[in-house]
């Protein structure tokens, strides 16, 4: 805990953004850190609370009080090692996390949670900043031989972790830089991409090798990498978008793409990365932009559209437009389902609620109206309500079915089950391995399907336990 009054002498303050004007003119970061003495007053605010509920609501377990204690105490240093024993990345959590541990602070039944979300990213950037992050290379191997296949947030938590065990750990990614949708996903006005290079090079150092460019399942088959390594991890992600309009009217237009064909472009160019000739460029530049969805793919697109230049951009939602406040009675310690904010859309996006896209017209090929009409608290159609929308580029972002790698998926001969995940993989959350005379193991979206970054951390995290565990007979690795 922080002191013993805090929460009552205290209020909840937050990091500020940039003003909107400024921010939508560039792509970095626009998160303004909170000053050391400001950071330390909200650490004092985590209070006594007997039962840390922010622990089970963080699903990496970060050890929230003692660190807030530790802020409060200026040992930052001890704070950052607290942070790292359970959290692998807490700089990208730090920034990208919707925080659910605050959602569940017992501070958040009076809506004032600690704000423990910019305590993890002050300790983690602080840490950098002091040199206290290091390289923490094995003291002696092991002899295995282990392939993670995939480097987003689950294989590269993993990755480290079997590293510092002493494995041999080889990385394979489809892309020229490691980090998956954290490089190629997330916009860099959300988390720059020097975040990510930066704990690349410590795992480089701890021994981990990087094989870029890479498509398992096609450069390479998931068999060969089998018979050459003692275990192997698949942590591909799910990226196959849902299409519910693929049936639609003019859904065949030019100008409707979806989320990830148009956010890995925008993060391409800023990092000064060639887009491919055979790959049409997406621009939502002087355009009437609609974003279908309302997650947190569906605000990035929205932020860049906006840094783009574009005319309009409006986002649908078919669900109805949540309360904005929560019954505590009901949801506490919970995630509550509220009306958020987010930051993309509060820079002039128009979000509209119960309403379901019936199909697009176009001129010349290309989109120019989507059509839709408004539904009611069981999501059928009204009638009589239908309209349409001004449309010249039109963003899909309604989640995703699985992973787009159907070479390896097939070569494993894996089969779907809901939500991307696939048969096996899903049942036992012990061993996180696949079912069947192998060593073979999977984390992440694969395992338990979309989901948050901080859930990928813990999957790799216990995957790597149980690889550990499955070739050694034993770990001391922590979960």
């Amino acid at each position: 805990m922080g002191k013993v009054t805090g929460f009552l002498e205290f209020a909840r303050a937050e990091r500020k953004y940039a003003p909107v004007e400024e921010r939508i003119q560039h792509w970095h970061e626009f998160v303004l850190p909170m000053a050391e003495d400001e950071t330390k007053t909200q650490a004092a605010r985590c209070m006594d609370c007997g039962i840390p509920y922010c622990q089970t609501g963080c699903p990496v377990n970060n050890q929230i009080p003692d660190w807030n204690d530790l802020v409060y105490h200026s040992d930052w240093q001890r704070a950052a090692v607290n942070l790292h024993s359970t959290n692998n990345f807490p700089e990208v959590t730090g920034r990208v996390c919707p925080a659910p541990c605050e959602a569940a602070c017992t501070l958040n039944i009076d809506d004032t949670p600690v704000t423990i979300k910019a305590i993890e990213c002050a300790i983690a950037d602080r840490g950098f900043e002091e040199g206290w992050i290091v390289p923490k290379p094995a003291d002696k191997k092991t002899g295995k031989k282990i392939a993670v296949i995939g480097s987003g947030p689950a294989g590269l938590a993993a990755a480290q972790q079997l590293a510092r065990a002493g494995h041999d750990v080889h990385v394979y990614e489809k892309n020229a830089r490691p980090g998956g949708l954290l490089v190629y996903g997330i916009p860099d006005f959300k988390m720059e991409k020097s975040v990510i290079a930066r704990r690349v090079r410590q795992m480089e150092a701890e021994g981990v090798t990087f094989h870029c460019n890479v498509n398992v399942g096609v450069d390479v088959t998931a068999k060969s990498l089998d018979s050459s390594h003692d275990a192997v991890l698949l942590a591909i992600g799910s990226e196959r978008p849902f299409d519910f309009f693929a049936d639609a009217p003019g859904r065949n237009l030019d100008g409707i793409h979806f989320a990830m064909d148009f956010l890995p472009q925008q993060n391409r160019r800023v990092a000064g990365e060639t887009i491919p000739p055979t790959i049409n460029e997406i621009s939502a530049k002087d355009k009437h932009v609609i974003v279908i969805g309302g997650g947190d793919t569906g605000s990035d697109c929205i932020g860049t559209s906006i840094r783009q230049g574009a005319k309009s951009v409006t986002q649908l939602e078919i669900m109805p437009k949540p309360p904005v406040k929560e019954n505590k009675a009901m949801s506490w310690p919970n995630w509550p389902m509220k009306l958020r904010i987010s930051s993309s859309q509060a820079e002039g996006a128009e979000t509209v609620y119960s309403v379901s896209t019936t199909g697009f017209s176009g001129e010349d090929g290309n989109v120019k109206k989507l059509n839709y009409v408004q539904v009611d608290e069981k999501l059928q159609p009204i009638p009589g309500s239908e309209a349409s929308l001004d449309a010249d580029l039109v963003l899909l972002a309604m989640g995703f079915s699985g992973p787009i790698e159907d070479g390896l998926v097939n070569e494993l001969e894996l089969s779907a089950v809901p939500r991307g995940r696939f048969k096996g993989l899903d049942a036992d959350e012990q061993n996180y391995k696949l079912p069947g005379d192998n060593a073979l193991f999977a984390a992440g979206d694969i395992r338990r399907g979309q989901s948050l970054v901080v859930w990928a951390i813990r999957e790799g995290r216990q995957a790597a336990h149980a690889i550990d565990k499955f070739l050694m007979g034993s770990t001391v690795l922590p979960r």
